[in-house]
């Protein structure tokens, strides 16, 4: 990689970000296109958030991506907002066009992007979603709007139920909030299309926890887990042993990756060389 006088930089802001996998995975597509890009991580704690955006206006930074625990906060330094982001009040990527700094989120697109790359189409499907923070938040705005039914489930109850009332407000369609207990989780997934889990259940280094029951899970069921360390969860690896069709968390990652590359760059993203970079560099830590 040469970097000169006339390199854009883009990165990633958040506390940690130690081990995330966007410079791999960016950088990777960036070379592969010849782009004079490059990608590094920027670790920032809360209370330096707002000397880190007017760093951003004074070097010119290109684009960004925002990370825990800065996707609420950095509203307050940008000038403007997609309706998604809007919406939901989290920004996961910024564009810096001549010095106007854009808030984008490209959770929720990731995510049904990832759906429908596997031949899974929303539109008059019921679909369950685990969790009610930022990411699943994302993805509750986008699949409201495409499927039939969305149940959201979630461990503080009145959470769930505040956004599916809003969002059912907004879309016109039926939206369900409850807890994310046992008793939901098996009603609500008798007569389900997808699942996806947007909770951190199972992520590394709770490898063996799962929120759903094996005996639960379908072969008709298609079954979603944005968690990707490890990169086969449990539930991934108990709704394949089933014979339900998984998603691997590593798509929705590199979807919604691939959206922010193509805001910074206005080129298609190389899908299968973020890919490849997105699962060594998992494979690596």
């Amino acid at each position: 990689m040469k970097i000169s006088g006339t390199t854009k930089i883009c990165g990633i802001i958040g506390d940690p970000v130690e081990h995330t996998l966007s410079p791999a995975m960016h950088n990777a597509a960036f070379k592969a296109l010849r782009l004079d890009f490059v990608y590094v991580a920027f670790k920032v704690e809360k209370e330096e958030l707002s000397n880190a955006m007017s760093g951003v206006r004074s070097l010119g930074i290109h684009g960004l991506n925002v990370t825990m625990p800065h996707k609420n906060a950095i509203i307050n330094y940008l000038d403007e907002l997609d309706s998604t982001a809007k919406f939901i009040g989290a920004v996961n990527t910024v564009v810096n066009a001549n010095g106007r700094l854009m808030g984008f989120n490209t959770d929720g697109m990731g995510a049904l992007k990832a759906l429908k790359e596997n031949g899974v189409i929303p539109t008059g499907k019921k679909l369950v979603l685990f969790g009610a923070g930022g990411a699943a938040n994302a993805i509750a705005f986008q699949a409201a709007q495409e499927v039939e039914k969305l149940v959201i489930l979630n461990r503080t109850a009145e959470k769930a139920e505040r956004l599916a009332e809003t969002l059912g407000k907004k879309f016109n369609k039926w939206v369900v909030g409850n807890s994310l207990s046992a008793s939901h989780i098996r009603e609500e997934l008798k007569d389900s299309d997808i699942l996806i889990n947007a909770t951190s259940v199972g992520m590394h280094p709770n490898i063996e926890q799962s929120p759903v029951r094996l005996e639960l899970l379908r072969p008709d069921l298609c079954v979603m887990d944005i968690v990707y360390n490890p990169l086969e969860t449990k539930l991934a690896k108990d709704a394949k042993a089933c014979g339900a069709k998984v998603i691997s968390g590593v798509e929705m990652l590199i979807y919604q990756g691939a959206a922010s590359f193509e805001f910074w760059t206005g080129q298609n993203a190389p899908l299968e060389v973020m890919f490849q970079a997105a699962e060594k560099a998992i494979r690596r830590v």
